[in-house]
C-alpha cells in the first residue's frame, strides 16, 4: 500500500513499527485482496474485493465489513489522528453495503460472475468528532493490496416481502445507492414484473458513479426509471430539490410515470438520516418523527407502513451514519 519510499518511511516513523512488523501484522489480519478500483474522482471509489474464503450466501441489500490496520498510511490532508503507541497494532473496521455495477461486457451480471464483493465508498477526511480512521486509509489502496473483509454478510435491508408484480422505488443519497444497485439487479434477474424506479440525490454530477449503468438499464427495460438530483451545481442554486421535495410535490410520481400506491408499492430508503427521517416511539408507543420532515413521515401520511422483520410493511430504510 502506497508506492513512494517516503510514504513508508513516514509511516514507520509515525507508528514506531518496522517494515517487518507491518508485514507480520498484515499476514495475521488481512484475508482479502483488492481486485479492482474505479475512482470517478479523488473522493469517490468503487472497489472490488476478493476474499481468501468462499463468498458466503447472502441477499441483495446486505452488508459486511472492511478493515485496515492503523499502521497503514492515510491520504494527505486528512484530519490529524491522536493515537497511542499500542493503537498502531490494531485494525479499524466499518460496515459497508454490497453494491453492483449491474453490467458485464454489455450483459447483466450473472451470479456466477460475482467472484468478488463490490463496495461504493466516499472519502471522509474530517468529522466533528474523532478523526476518520478507515476511509482515509482505504483511499490509499491499489489493486493487489490486502485488507480485512468480514466473513459474514448480514442485514435486514432486503427485498423480502416484495411480490413479483409490486411497484418498487429506491430513494438514496450519495453512496446510499450501493445496496439499491444490487437489489435492482436481483429484481431484474429474478424476472420481476412490476415497474422499478430509483432516485438518488448527490452534490455534483460527478458523484453519480453508476449513472451509465442505470441509463443502460433504462434502455434495456422500458419500465425502469433513474432519477438524479444535484444540489451544488451552479444551475440549481436557489432552486435545488431533495428527495423529500420531489416526494412531497408529486414530481417523483410524475417522473416515474406511476403512482406510489401503498397497496402495491414498496419504498426503499438509504443514506442521509435527514432524508429518511426515521421515527422513534414515545412512552405510549406513538411514532415521533424528527424535523425537518423526512421521507418516512411523508410516506406514512399516505398510508405506507414501516417494515419490521416481525411486522412486515412497505417502507424499508437503512441509515448510513
Amino acid at each position: 500500500m502506497g508506492t513512494l519510499l517516503e510514504t513508508y518511511d513516514a509511516r514507520r516513523k509515525a507508528t514506531m513499527l518496522s517494515e517487518q512488523e507491518i508485514q507480520e501484522l498484515r499476514s495475521k489480519y488481512y484475508n482479502a485482496t483488492v481486485t479492482s478500483i474505479r475512482k470517478p474522482h479523488d473522493e469517490l471509489m468503487v472497489i472490488r474485493v476478493t476474499p481468501d474464503f468462499p463468498i458466503p450466501p447472502h441477499k441483495a441489500g446486505q452488508y459486511t465489513t472492511l478493515g485496515l490496520g492503523y499502521w497503514e498510511p492515510r491520504v494527505p490532508g486528512a484530519q490529524e489522528e491522536t493515537l497511542k503507541p499500542q493503537d498502531y497494532r490494531k485494525v479499524v473496521r466499518r460496515a459497508y453495503s454490497l453494491s453492483s455495477s449491474i453490467w458485464k461486457n454489455g450483459e447483466l451480471i450473472e451470479p456466477e460472475d460475482e467472484t468478488y464483493l463490490e463496495f461504493y465508498i466516499v472519502l471522509v477526511k474530517r468529522s466533528n468528532g474523532h478523526a476518520p480512521a478507515l476511509t482515509p486509509r482505504l483511499f490509499m489502496l491499489n489493486e493487489g493490496d490486502r485488507l480485512v473483509c468480514g466473513p459474514k454478510i448480514t442485514g435486514h435491508y432486503t427485498l423480502e416481502g416484495v411480490r413479483p408484480d409490486d411497484r418498487v422505488v429506491f430513494l438514496a443519497t450519495g453512496t446510499g445507492e450501493a445496496p439499491h444497485n444490487k437489489m435492482i439487479l436481483e429484481l431484474i434477474r429474478s424476472g420481476h414484473r412490476g415497474p422499478i424506479g430509483s432516485a438518488v440525490c448527490v452534490r455534483y454530477r460527478r458523484d453519480l458513479a453508476y449513472i451509465e449503468a442505470h441509463r443502460r438499464l433504462e434502455q434495456y427495460r422500458p419500465d425502469y426509471r433513474y432519477i438524479t438530483l444535484t444540489t451544488r451545481e451552479p444551475e440549481v442554486m436557489g432552486r435545488k430539490k431533495y428527495i423529500q421535495d420531489i416526494l412531497r410535490s408529486g414530481e417523483l410520481e410524475e417522473r416515474l410515470g406511476w403512482e406510489l400506491d401503498p397497496r402495491c408499492t414498496h419504498v426503499f430508503l438509504c443514506g442521509n438520516p435527514a432524508m429518511i427521517g426515521a421515527p422513534k416511539k414515545d412512552a405510549s408507543g406513538n411514532l415521533v418523527f424528527p424535523q425537518p420532515t423526512g421521507a418516512v413521515e411523508l410516506l406514512v401520511r399516505r398510508g405506507f407502513k414501516i417494515h419490521h422483520p416481525k411486522d412486515p410493511g412497505n417502507i424499508h430504510f437503512e441509515e448510513y451514519w
